[in-house]
């Protein structure tokens, strides 16, 4: 117990708060007290929370048992993970970062639960994001209660002063954004009377297709999916489709009339703000919180004006006129729960009864938010940050926040923001995000695991986003394009089309 009389603790475990079923011995159905339950999560900042603070304290009354839990460095937790399942000191609960191959193995080996028919039955993790859920199964097995993130981040940041200085509305559909972006880079949006402006800023990108690039939001815009799409009851992937190449045609005119930064292939993405900063480049295409990183900057460098440069739009209509919001995949890992462990139905009921209470409204601002009066206070039904809390206390808040899973919802309080005009801001983003996200494509193949993909996915990715750019800048023709398409199939891509496809076909 952490920060409370032996008496109370004692109190709590002879309640028997929460009780693991589980035979021991040759004994039929006795059950052990679970006074204690044991979890193995990463931290981002620089050091661990210590086993004595107050968010702690607090979960654990509202959780009714003991949390138990290892913290490990965020750099060194995909080796901590494999040597901890390799070893026999294993925890009722560990948080697993990413759907990767060795996740991947050890479920469908039955390391960890299959949780798909037993979450439904607890309030606080049965998922009202049920496309999420889906996406993070393994071909439609649930091995985990998926992490929560924002569904809907993309977004058009555009200098808000480039638009009124030439008469201009923020764009909505694809066409528009052409015409925006040939204004900024023709009509002198900053009035010096020099053609030295430009469009749209577009940094090198390090993922391949479907990483979420500048590029991957326009395809999603045209009609091609996202990553992958169905056509004629089959799932393809977006760059076999005839919207794609049309997306890429359009992107390819935006470089060849000049209306991108010139460098975009290899231009490092640490530097993408400054452009746009400097009234070089008027527009970005990426998440919405980069607005939020902008107006700050502008603030410090002009805060008696901060409030003119930076407007935001979402996701934006295609050619067909309909809108295809480009998506997240809405987790950032999951928590799953060992078998080696946890080795009775009745033991994981208990576990999960447990985990109920962390995901519930109360534990909800403890994790996202801290302790009130300690770490913020309530201003209507936003919080507000104490600037003064010990910085202990403030990063203990970030690790903690990585058991939340928030999948009915975020439980904690948003953030109020510094000013009238920011918070005007923050609340528009929210609602644009809440907009779109009616119109979110999903990617349709993410659930599956596909033995191909995972053998050979690094190079087979690499060979239809190195052609994308080698065509967007004229180094080979529409041919060429096609070709290293006819490439990717041939090359094991037709193999990993038929895995997916039977994958769904044995889901349905």
């Amino acid at each position: 117990m952490h920060n409370r009389t032996r008496l109370a603790a004692a109190a709590l475990v002879t309640a028997g708060a929460v009780a693991l079923a589980g035979c021991s011995g040759g004994g039929g159905g006795e059950s052990e007290s679970l006074d204690s339950l044991s979890i193995m999560a990463p931290y981002l900042v620089t050091n661990a929370p210590s086993d004595d603070n107050p968010i702690l304290d607090e979960l654990e009354d509202i959780a009714g048992v003991d949390l138990d839990i290892t913290w490990v460095p965020n750099s060194s937790y995909g080796d901590k993970t494999n040597i901890t399942l390799a070893g026999d000191d294993i925890p009722h609960v560990m948080v697993i970062q990413g759907k990767d191959p060795g996740f991947v193995k050890n479920a469908q080996a039955g390391a960890f639960w299959d949780l798909t028919d037993h979450l439904d039955d607890y309030p606080n993790l049965k998922t009202t994001f049920p496309e999420v859920q889906e996406a993070s199964s393994i071909n439609g097995k649930v091995y985990g209660i998926f992490r929560a993130r924002d569904v809907m981040r993309a977004a058009v940041i555009v200098r808000k002063d480039w638009l009124e200085k030439l008469g201009l509305d923020l764009p909505k559909t694809t066409d528009d954004l052409y015409e925006v972006a040939k204004a900024f880079t023709e009509n002198d949006p900053d009035g010096n009377g020099q053609k030295d402006t430009y469009g749209i800023v577009i940094p090198k990108w390090p993922g391949p297709i479907g990483s979420s690039s500048p590029y991957d939001v326009m395809e999603t815009w045209f009609g091609a999916g996202n990553r992958w799409t169905e056509r004629d009851g089959e799932l393809v992937p977006s760059f076999t489709t005839d919207e794609w190449l049309d997306a890429v045609d359009y992107e390819k005119r935006l470089v060849d009339e000049g209306l991108v930064n010139g460098d975009y292939a290899t231009f490092d993405s640490a530097n993408w703000n400054e452009p746009f900063l400097n009234g070089k480049g008027g527009i970005i295409i990426d998440v919405h919180s980069r607005a939020g990183v902008l107006m700050s900057l502008f603030k410090e460098s002009d805060p008696e004006n901060f409030e003119k440069y930076v407007d935001v739009t979402g996701n934006l209509i295609g050619p067909d006129g309909e809108l295809h919001a480009h998506p997240t995949t809405g987790y950032s890992g999951f928590l799953a729960i060992p078998k080696a462990k946890v080795r009775t139905e009745e033991q994981l009921k208990t576990v999960l009864g447990v985990l109920d209470k962390l995901n519930s409204s109360e534990a909800g601002p403890v994790l996202n938010n801290g302790i009130e009066g300690e770490t913020y206070t309530l201003d209507g039904e936003l919080a507000v940050p104490v600037d003064d809390a010990p910085q202990e206390l403030k990063d203990a808040v970030l690790s903690y926040s990585q058991l939340g899973t928030n999948v009915a919802g975020f439980q904690g309080y948003l953030p109020k923001q510094a000013s009238d005009y920011e918070q005007e801001m923050y609340d528009k983003r929210k609602a644009i995000e809440e907009a779109d996200l009616a119109a979110a494509e999903y990617d349709p193949a993410a659930p599956y695991v596909s033995e191909t993909y995972v053998a050979q996915g690094a190079q087979l990715d690499t060979i239809v986003s190195d052609a994308r750019i080698q065509y967007i800048a004229g180094q080979i023709d529409r041919a060429g394009l096609t070709a290293a398409i006819d490439r990717w199939r041939s090359s094991g891509g037709d193999k990993v089309i038929a895995e997916i496809n039977e994958l769904a076909s044995q889901a349905d």
